[in-house]
C-alpha cells in the first residue's frame, strides 16, 4: 500500500530554527533509516535513535546506507544532509534547504553581481574578522594580505599556547594521514565549520556558490563564511585536540569542535552574521507561510496563484480566473 502524500508537508513555522539544532551529526557504516518521527543509525553494535528536526547537517561517511524513508523524513524537518569521505574531510554532494523564501538569495544575487558591493559585502566580511581596524580603503590583494599575516599570527599563538610542535600548514588533499597531529586536527576543523557554514547557508536559502572573498567554486560563499570563525574557533580547537595526543585526531577534533561551536552559540551568530552581511539595509525575510509573487513589467511584482489569461484583450488586462493561492501552490506538495 503507498504511503505516498500521506504525511503533509511542514510549514516554516514548524521547523525547528537552525539556531536550535545540534551543529552536526556524523555517521560511517551503518544503516540509516526512520522510526517514527526519529532517524535510526543502526550498525553491529546496535540502533541509535536521533532526533531528525534536531539536525543540523547530517554527514555521511563511508559505509552508509539510507533509505528513501529517512531521507523524506529528513528532507522535511529541514536537516541538510551530506555526503563525505573518511573522518568527513570530502565533500562529495548535499541535500535540499530548510528556507522557502528567495529574500536572501536575491539580496545575494544582486550584492554579487556589481563589482562594487561585491567589495563592500568582502570589506563587511573582514570588518568581522578585524574589530579593532577598518578596511574601507583597503584593496583586494591588501585584504588577502592581512588575512594570511593574521592566519599565520594564529598558528604561532596556538602553538606556543598548548606546547604543540608547530612546523606550518601543509596536507595534501585527499590524503588526511599524510599530514601531522595538528594538521589532522587543523583538516579535522576545516572540514566541520565547512559544514556549518553550509548548514546555515543553506537555511537560509542563500547560495553556496555566489562567494564574495573566495570564486570560482560551488561553495565560494560556504569558504567565505566559514573563514569568520576560522581564528576564534576551529583552529584554537584543533590545536586543544592536538596537544592531547594523536590517536583518532578526527573523530575527537569533530566531537570538540560540536561542543564548542554549541557553547558558543555559533549558528545564532552565523545566521545573524548572514542577514546582516546581506541584507545590512533591512531586506523583508519573511519567516512563515509560501511567499511567491509574479514578476511584471518594469520590476513590478504581481499577485501569485491567479490566471491572468488574456479575454478578448491582447494587452491581456482582464484576469479570466481567480483561485486561492493555497490551492494554487501547494497541493500536496507540489507547487503547480
Amino acid at each position: 500500500m503507498t504511503t505516498i502524500s500521506r504525511r503533509p508537508a511542514s510549514s516554516p513555522r514548524q521547523l525547528t530554527r537552525v539556531g536550535d539544532r545540534l551543529s552536526f551529526v556524523y555517521l560511517e557504516r551503518c544503516v540509516v533509516h526512520r522510526d517514527a518521527n526519529a532517524i535510526t543509525a543502526e550498525d553491529a553494535e546496535g540502533v541509535r535513535h536521533i532526533p531528525s528536526a534536531t539536525i543540523g547537517t547530517l554527514l555521511l561517511g563511508p559505509g552508509t546506507r539510507i533509505t528513501h524513508q529517512a531521507m523524506a523524513d529528513l528532507g522535511e524537518s529541514g536537516a541538510v544532509v551530506v555526503w563525505v569521505g573518511e573522518n568527513g574531510v570530502r565533500f562529495y554532494a548535499g541535500g535540499r534547504a530548510l528556507s522557502r523564501s528567495s529574500a536572501l538569495v536575491e539580496a545575494q544575487a544582486t550584492a554579487w553581481a556589481n563589482q562594487r558591493t561585491r567589495l563592500d559585502v568582502a570589506r563587511a566580511m573582514y570588518r568581522l574578522r578585524f574589530p579593532d581596524e577598518d578596511p574601507a580603503g583597503c584593496t583586494r590583494r591588501q585584504l588577502l594580505g592581512r588575512e594570511g599575516d593574521r592566519v599565520k599570527r594564529c598558528y604561532a599563538e596556538q602553538a606556543a599556547r598548548t606546547g604543540v610542535i608547530w612546523r606550518g600548514r601543509r596536507f595534501t588533499p585527499g590524503d588526511f594521514n599524510s599530514g601531522d597531529a595538528p594538521n589532522q586536527a587543523i583538516t579535522a576543523a576545516a572540514q566541520c565549520m565547512y559544514g556549518i557554514a553550509q548548514t546555515v547557508i543553506a537555511a537560509l536559502g542563500c547560495s553556496p556558490g555566489l562567494g564574495f572573498v573566495h570564486s570560482g567554486h560551488e561553495l565560494s560563499f560556504v569558504l567565505d563564511v566559514a573563514d569568520l570563525y576560522k581564528t576564534d574557533i576551529g583552529i584554537p580547537v584543533a590545536f586543544d585536540v592536538a596537544a592531547e595526543g594523536t590517536e583518532d585526531i578526527g573523530p575527537r577534533t569533530r566531537r570538540a569542535l560540536r561542543d564548542r561551536i554549541n557553547s558558543a552559540g555559533l549558528l545564532d551568530q552565523c545566521v545573524r552574521d548572514i542577514q546582516g552581511l546581506l541584507a545590512p539595509a533591512g531586506v523583508d525575510l519573511p519567516d512563515e507561510g509560501d511567499h511567491v509573487t509574479l514578476l511584471s513589467d518594469r520590476g513590478t511584482e504581481v499577485a501569485a496563484g491567479r490566471n491572468y489569461g488574456d479575454h478578448g484583450d491582447s494587452r491581456g488586462g482582464t484576469l479570466a480566473q481567480e483561485v486561492s493561492t493555497q490551492d494554487a501552490l501547494a497541493r500536496d506538495g507540489v507547487i503547480w
